[in-house]
């Protein structure tokens, strides 16, 4: 019962949106209450209040969470080298950070559609954090095709969880066929620029 003293601080943190999550998915956010939640997790409202100081400090924590992640992978990106295999192994991680807490965040949504825009104030903050994201990766040489494909090859992800709802799949499922698309569209050394489907060769 004791569960908050039996983990760390951060695990229980992270419990907690977990089940928050799955309640407020399940039964919608207004109708979920903080003691059925401590309930169901077998702990106070007073432990619950340690970490969070409501439902909406919980959905809020979700949506930042989110956003550190992209900064992490921005800063991640500007430290790599460049190389054929940069925008495959950006997507990997693309895939991880969205499938990792971003099937349950998507269900949350599209179940609150009301309390995600009233609670994510930050938006457009994510918007930039992905397109600095975009204009590291793409480098100053790409074609426009090339940065069209990485752009869709990142953005993917979260349009094949979207388009996944409903279906009957298991999340383990999802996120691989969410890998196998977006690396589809990776944009390859091979991928044509403009002036060689315009039917223009380069001079040697």
């Amino acid at each position: 019962m004791a569960m908050a003293g039996q983990r760390r601080g951060s695990d229980t943190k992270a419990e907690i949106r977990r089940v928050a999550i799955e309640l407020f998915t399940a039964q919608g956010y207004e109708a979920t209450s903080l003691r059925e939640i401590a309930e169901r997790l077998g702990i106070t409202k007073a432990a619950l209040y340690y970490h969070f100081s409501g439902k909406e400090d919980i959905v809020h924590s979700l949506f930042t969470e989110y956003r550190d992640a992209l900064d992490s992978m921005v800063t991640w990106a500007r430290q790599q080298p460049p190389g054929p295999d940069l925008h495959s192994r950006a997507v990997d991680r693309m895939v991880d950070l969205v499938t990792g807490d971003g099937l349950p965040a998507m269900r949350f949504a599209l179940a609150n559609p009301r309390i995600v825009r009233d609670i994510d104030t930050g938006r457009e903050n994510a918007f930039e954090r992905l397109t600095e994201l975009f204009e590291v990766l793409s480098g100053p040489d790409a074609s426009l095709e090339q940065e069209l494909r990485l752009r869709s090859a990142l953005l993917s992800v979260n349009i094949v969880l979207l388009a996944a709802q409903g279906l009957k799949a298991s999340d383990e499922q999802i996120a691989a066929a969410a890998r196998s698309i977006a690396h589809s569209l990776v944009p390859t050394a091979e991928t044509p620029s403009e002036e060689t489907q315009a039917g223009h060769v380069p001079e040697a």
